[in-house]
């Protein structure tokens, strides 16, 4: 009888750790990693980039770094084919809204800065 206590006792804990490696196990999301967004108005303006890291929870949250500052209320959305992620930023100035869809290899995105009066349509390539 012990030992049957034992081996449910062991099945009970080690379950949910064998469940957790599965996960941590699962391959990164294609938009997780640092990038590297062209921020130009036209293809031939001097180059203009700057860096973006994304994270990616299992409850389909974005977390990470744009433009210097903290990703904020990040989400990760998929429908039509595609995946996409909407986050906002802050600064001084005020927030900016971000989107982005994954094209291929190419996130395609837009910043909106309410405050400031501007959208800006940018690409990102992963680094």
């Amino acid at each position: 009888m012990r030992g049957a206590f034992l081996a449910f006792a062991f099945a009970l804990f080690a379950a949910p750790a064998v469940a957790q490696d599965e996960r941590e196990a699962e391959p990164p999301h294609p938009m997780e990693g640092e990038w590297t967004v062209d921020l130009r108005l036209n293809i031939g303006d001097e180059p203009y980039s700057q860096p973006m890291v994304l994270r990616f929870s299992h409850a389909n949250q974005v977390t990470g770094e744009f433009y210097g500052s903290p990703i904020e209320a990040g989400q990760l959305g998929s429908g039509q084919g595609r995946d996409c992620i909407a986050f906002r930023t802050s600064d001084n100035s005020g927030v900016y809204q971000h989107s982005a869809c994954l094209i291929g290899a190419v996130l395609v995105g837009q910043s909106w800065s309410e405050g400031r009066g501007f959208v800006l349509p940018w690409t990102a390539t992963k680094d």
